[in-house]
């Protein structure tokens, strides 16, 4: 098991990028927590198998239909919460 905090840049606010991200996590069983930025960015904290999270960040950089992802961002991190399933958070 690992964490990644993943950001996101390009258009991915006000199209449906955050609902994209859960059904792909809850799809690969990872757990954690997807929310918009105010400088316009997503935030992904994501727990769970390599190569769950591989798939993940890879899928990032396209997103769904609407999305125009210019830069993926990915780090390793020791900041699980011990999320219960993946949620979407408010904009911080």
């Amino acid at each position: 098991m690992a964490t990644q905090r993943i950001f996101v840049t390009g258009r991915v606010q006000g199209i449906g990028y955050r609902d994209w991200v859960v059904r792909t996590a809850q799809r690969t069983k990872l757990t954690g927590w997807v929310r918009n930025l105010k400088d316009g960015r997503v935030e992904i904290l994501a727990t769970g198998e390599e190569e769950a999270l591989a798939a993940l960040v890879e899928g990032a950089r396209e997103g769904p239909v609407h999305a125009r992802v210019e830069n993926v961002e990915a780090f390793p991190t020791d900041d699980d919460k011990a999320s219960k399933g993946f949620t979407k958070r408010f904009t911080a």
